[in-house]
Order: structure tokens, then C-alpha cells, then sequence
């Protein structure tokens, strides 16, 4: 079954730019879904952005503006997260959530990246 993977995080001053990537080993399938959230010890997981069959993207109120998801053009399993202008509150576990209608039909998460926002 497929394995997510998410890459790109680490610490960065208020203000800076982080890029997180999210890729799947064990399958070439195009994905149909995906989405970023993230956690913080003893808190809720949240959304950050996810991006529907038809590519449309919702993204978390307090990232609107500040944050980017995307796909890769050219690699059916991969999205982007690029996060701009971070602030301390950004900091915590990021998570990609990839889905897939053929193959291995169903919802995968990765283990998490985390980031830190130093202020």
C-alpha cells in the first residue's frame, strides 16, 4: 500500500518561508485528494489546506493569504505546501493526507515534518 512521506520542515525565523513537500512510494497512481494539517502536543489536528478531485483548494483561516498548496504537473503522487510570512503560531507538526480512488483506494497519512517559527 502507499507510503506518504512528507519532507521540508524545519526551524525558521518569524517572517521567513518554508517549502514542504509530500510524495507516495509504492504506487504511480495519480492521487484524487490530498490535504495538509497539523498538531501541536495536547491539541486537535487541523487543516491547513486540502485540495479536492477537481482541484479546488480550502485553506485553514488562520493560513489564508500566507500559505500555497499545489500539485506537481509532472509526478501523480506529489503536493507542495509553500508557507510564506510564518509567524511562532505556525509552529507544529505538519501531516499530509493523500488519497487515492484506484489502486489502493483509500486515505493515507504520512508521519509528519515538523516546523518550528523561532520569533
Amino acid at each position: 500500500q502507499p507510503q506518504v512521506v512528507e519532507s521540508g520542515g524545519g526551524l525558521v525565523q518569524a517572517g521567513g518561508s518554508l517549502r514542504l513537500s509530500c510524495s507516495a512510494l509504492h504506487t504511480n497512481f495519480r492521487i484524487s485528494a490530498a490535504g495538509w494539517y497539523r498538531q501541536v502536543p495536547d491539541n486537535m489536528r487541523e487543516l491547513v489546506a486540502r485540495m479536492d478531485s477537481r482541484g479546488s483548494i480550502l485553506y485553514g483561516d488562520s493560513v489564508k493569504g500566507r500559505f500555497a498548496m499545489s500539485r506537481d504537473n509532472t509526478e501523480p503522487t506529489t503536493v507542495y505546501l509553500q508557507m510564506d510570512r510564518l509567524k511562532p503560531e505556525d509552529t507544529a507538526t505538519y501531516y499530509c493526507n493523500l488519497q487515492w480512488e484506484v489502486g489502493a483506494a483509500g486515505s493515507y497519512w504520512g508521519r509528519g515534518t515538523p516546523v518550528t517559527v523561532s520569533s
